[in-house]
């Protein structure tokens, strides 16, 4: 929770989903909040009309994930304008605009810079680069929510609250070793989405067999990512696998 928010509620929806809904659910608690903006309701020419020494850069405490691209950014530029909501309806409410901008990397020649905006809706009163990383800061959870909706909660059972109780653990439980098998994969495996770590390294094409009642699992010749499933054995078991024998 912020520090300008003691004892406050503080809503912050990194996924624009019912902004209108939550904008008004947090007005009627007196909640501060902060809604990203989805690209029906961004206003470029507002963004655009910034004055260019408004912007202000701000570095990350800690790197997070760009949305659009997936790439890890630390330093951006942030601004802010004053911004009406939801004009159109009774609903209208005035606050603040704050955007934030990152050079575009598909265009790093390019002759003037290429900026990709990110504007988010918010009444909280925080420095405009303080409210960014606020809100940028909920991104990461964001992205564990969404790996468990991927994931083990796709699969969650039905009226049964003792069953949902169960299936929450084991989804927790889940998505921790998931997590943990991709760090000990190391290299590009240690921070990708929980699906492909389960299509690269869980769901690997094996074949069990038991000649003269002794497991042995066959593992393909040409797995586009047997280095690093070879790494995370390594790194579990603490030696290689035996080598494969000829006949």
């Amino acid at each position: 929770m912020p520090l300008e928010l003691p004892g406050r509620f503080w809503c912050a929806a990194i996924r624009p989903n019912g902004t209108r809904a939550v904008v008004g659910a947090c007005r009627s608690h007196g909640a501060r909040f902060s809604v990203a903006m989805t690209p029906q309701h961004r206003d470029r020419p507002r963004d655009q009309l910034i004055d260019d020494s408004a912007w202000t850069p701000v570095k990350y405490p800690g790197a997070v994930r760009d949305p659009d691209t997936g790439d890890w950014i630390s330093d951006a530029e942030v601004a802010e304008t004053g911004y009406t909501a939801f004009a159109s309806t009774k609903d209208r409410f005035t606050a603040r605009l704050v955007v934030r901008r990152v050079k575009d990397a598909r265009y790093r020649d390019a002759l003037f810079p290429v900026w990709r905006y990110h504007p988010f809706f918010t009444n909280t009163d925080l420095p405009t680069a303080d409210a960014d990383i606020t809100h940028r800061g909920h991104a990461i959870i964001e992205t564990v929510f969404a790996d468990l909706i991927d994931g083990p909660l796709a699969h969650m059972p039905t009226g049964s609250f003792g069953a949902n109780s169960a299936w929450v653990l084991c989804a927790a439980i889940a998505h921790n070793l998931l997590r943990a098998t991709g760090a000990l994969a190391g290299g590009a495996h240690a921070v990708p989405r929980g699906a492909t770590l389960r299509r690269k390294l869980v769901n690997t094409p094996a074949r069990l067999a038991r000649p003269q009642r002794r497991p042995i699992l066959h593992l393909p010749s040409y797995w586009p990512w047997t280095n690093h499933w070879l790494t995370l054995w390594r790194n579990t078991i603490g030696h290689s696998p035996p080598l494969p024998t000829t006949t």
